[in-house]
């Protein structure tokens, strides 16, 4: 059994910064990517960030040069740095883990989500 804990969401004014982090705990063989979601109200969950094991990154369009993934692997934790925030960036933020079992299958994990919530 794996599970993600996330954390640190919450509300800020726009222009600020917030820190989310997600720890992956339980038995698995290996973590390969790592990564952010978000979800809107009335929107489909859409890729933030995410980073392979070897360190490549993706960022979506409207978050690239504000947000930064980053990741430890030997803690198997993902962090998401996101600066100057804006009001549309609003959304609840899934963490989610693509990993290997003992026996080398893949499964895709998700965090139960953070509300971020930017005010004008």
């Amino acid at each position: 059994q794996v599970q993600l804990v996330e954390s640190g969401g919450g509300l800020v004014q726009a222009g600020g910064s917030l820190r989310l982090a997600c720890a992956a705990a339980g038995s698995f063989f290996s973590i390969d990517a790592m990564g952010w979601y978000r979800q809107a109200p009335g929107k489909q969950r859409e890729l933030v960030a995410r980073m392979s094991i070897g360190g490549s990154t993706d960022y979506a369009d409207s978050v690239k040069g504000r947000f930064t993934i980053s990741r430890d692997n030997a803690k198997n934790t993902v962090h998401l740095q996101m600066n100057s925030l804006k009001p549309e960036d609003t959304a609840v933020y899934y963490c989610n883990v693509d990993l290997r079992d003992a026996k080398f299958m893949p499964y895709a994990y998700w965090g139960q989500g953070t509300q971020v919530t930017v005010s004008s």
